[in-house]
């Protein structure tokens, strides 16, 4: 057995690597907000979550130190995501079905005394 397979400690990562992250991460919260400036229509939500993933990911893999752990964590981190971007797909999808009754004076307009026809 090499000294990799026998070390069972914690990994210790570079102070140069955990730098680097950190700037990435730094980088990845500038572009957040430099986004929020301008208006990509129904893409803004999936821009958005696309960087936070994309953080949230340097963060499991260096700073939780999944990079270095075992396969079946990873399979496990993916799936969580997996699980957590189909929640988040429905209920967006939820969310544009209703949108006309959560906003008011958003959608069409009902004429007051005629009541609203039930699907």
């Amino acid at each position: 057995m090499n000294q990799a397979e026998t070390h069972q400690g914690p990994h210790v990562a570079s102070v140069k690597l955990l730098l680097v992250v950190w700037v990435a991460l730094i980088f990845g919260t500038w572009l957040t907000v430099s986004v929020t400036y301008f208006d990509f229509g129904a893409f803004n939500i999936i821009i958005g979550l696309g960087i936070a993933t994309a953080k949230a990911v340097l963060v499991a893999l260096y700073y939780m130190h999944l990079r270095w752990d075992k396969p079946f964590n990873a399979f496990i981190f993916i799936s969580a995501f997996a699980f957590l971007s189909l929640m988040i797909g429905l209920m967006l999808m939820d969310t544009s079905q209703n949108q006309p009754d959560m906003i008011p004076g958003f959608g069409a307009v009902v004429e007051s005394g005629a009541a609203p026809e039930m699907p």
